[in-house]
């Protein structure tokens, strides 16, 4: 079976930092996830990222994923009109060192 991850980018509001760092650093490491990163990136600015034992688990923990976002929300910037407050990406891993 194939890993899978996932990667969400994020803005937070100036000011809210910490507050969404701690958000993070509480959640659950879910059923099937191998990985779960918070990285800054920017002042403002961050990349979630997940790693799966498949592409299935990851799609079991969806509700509990957009749980943790929803907790969040209120702190983020929108990215774009486009994109919203999140612009994420998944897929199946290539490459493993």
């Amino acid at each position: 079976m194939e890993k899978y991850t996932n990667v969400v980018r994020f803005k937070v509001k100036n000011g809210m930092q910490s507050k969404f760092e701690d958000i993070f650093k509480k959640s659950d490491k879910w059923s099937g996830m191998l990985l779960h990163i918070l990285a800054k990136t920017g002042d403002q600015n961050y990349v979630g990222y997940g790693l799966w034992e498949s592409e299935e688990k990851m799609r079991l923990a969806m509700p509990e994923m957009i749980s943790l976002l929803d907790k969040t929300r209120d702190l983020l910037e929108e990215l774009s009109p486009e994109l919203g407050v999140t612009d994420p990406v998944s897929g199946t891993v290539i490459f493993e060192s």
